[in-house]
């Protein structure tokens, strides 16, 4: 989600490097206007103060933003600039004879020793910042592998897909979603794993793989969530560990026929959908929730179908519990329902666009959790026919 593309593999098989990002203007500038004041200062201070001296630190300067052969390059410069400084009568107000002078010979052996050091120190640094943009390159590809973006229009509807990960750093995490166009209608999950790191990362994936395979399968939701249910057993014994029952994810199932005005929905744990309706922003409601995935040992029937009728122009939300559970700097959850109130009437891309930077202003861009969302908008030339009432 809006994050910067680095390197690419070309296509002979040979590895490119990965392209670093540009230091800002002013950090690429800093080292001419540090020159540029130091020449200034000089002719207006007295000869007991050479300011000259201050160039020692042009290559540590320079160091900030540039590489290694900018870093040695300043230093000669500081070098050649401090003995002129040394040397000139018009530019230091001191007679010629002190270009030897004992204590500028020190300024330009510690003027070397600097350079030399913050050449060390560029070189370093470009293999970090390097290895960094390698991690993410790697990263992002990942993501595109395992949370790839939803289809801007899939069957009848149009959707968008939102995630932001609390990691400043980080491009995947535990929360997933996933819209396939089946011949039931279009079936979409959105998901949470209890955890993180990578053992979340790998559960996540495991669940999405059976995801895009048992949705052209399954009949139904509650075939779809035992599919799930089992799969996510199955890895979790697979994993081991005196853990195994408290891997589990909270989902949300839901699916939107082609030919009838309706949401069915299997809510695994999950917050619920969000519907917005012409100024009317509700949860829809959950006849019979069930535990999440891996736990559903715990009851005897665990999925039950929640429906609900749909119009033209409706628009449904589903959501991570990191968008709820951001807060402020007070402390205060995330107000969703208030803030859709104002937004009710925005395509997909627009109110997801709008939640992305109103999450970040309102945590001060200091995120708790990792947050994903969905956006449906049933356009409104639909069909027609309303849905059948809710079933028992």
């Amino acid at each position: 989600m809006k994050q910067p593309r680095t390197g690419r593999e070309p296509a002979g098989g040979t590895a490119m490097r990965t392209r670093l990002p540009a230091p800002p203007a002013w950090m690429r500038w800093l080292p001419a206007l540090y020159v540029a004041a130091v020449l200034l200062i000089e002719p207006a201070t007295p000869v007991e103060w050479p300011v000259g001296f201050l160039l020692i630190a042009l290559p540590l300067v320079t160091a900030f933003a540039h590489g290694p052969l900018a870093v040695a390059s300043s230093a000669v410069c500081a070098v050649l600039l401090e003995a002129v400084l040394a040397g000139t009568p018009c530019c230091a107000g001191r007679p010629v004879g002190h270009l030897w002078d004992r204590h500028y010979v020190a300024a330009y052996v510690c003027t070397g020793l600097v350079g030399t050091l913050g050449t060390i120190l560029a070189a370093h640094r470009i293999r970090r910042e390097r290895t960094l943009a390698d991690v993410r390159f790697v990263a992002e590809i990942a993501q595109r592998v395992l949370l790839r973006p939803v289809p801007h229009r899939l069957g009848g509807l149009l959707l968008e897909s939102l995630y932001l990960s609390a990691a400043a750093e980080a491009r995947i995490g535990g929360d997933l979603y996933e819209a396939v166009h089946t011949r039931h209608g279009v079936r979409l999950l959105i998901g949470d794993v209890r955890g993180k790191g990578l053992l979340a990362v790998e559960t996540a994936a495991t669940l999405l793989g059976a995801f895009r395979e048992a949705a052209h399968d399954e009949p139904d939701l509650p075939a779809l969530a035992g599919r799930l249910e089992r799969s996510m057993s199955r890895r979790a014994e697979q994993l081991g560990g005196s853990e195994t029952n408290e891997r589990f994810v909270t989902a949300l199932l839901a699916e939107i026929p082609d030919d009838v005005l309706l949401v069915r929905f299997v809510n695994c744990g999950h917050p619920p959908p969000v519907l917005l309706r012409s100024g009317d922003v509700r949860e829809l409601d959950r006849v019979g929730p069930a535990p999440p995935l891996n736990l559903g040992m715990l009851v005897d029937e665990p999925y039950e179908v929640d429906q609900h009728p749909l119009r033209p122009g409706d628009r449904l939300l589903l959501y991570t519990d990191g968008v709820t559970e951001t807060r402020n700097a007070s402390g205060a959850f995330y107000p969703l329902l208030e803030r859709l109130r104002s937004w009710d009437r925005l395509p997909p891309g627009q109110l997801l666009a709008r939640l992305h930077d109103d999450l970040l202003a309102y945590s001060g861009n200091r995120l708790q959790d990792d947050t994903a969302a969905l956006a449906v908008l049933l356009p409104g030339g639909g069909p027609a026919a309303p849905g059948p009432p809710p079933g028992p």
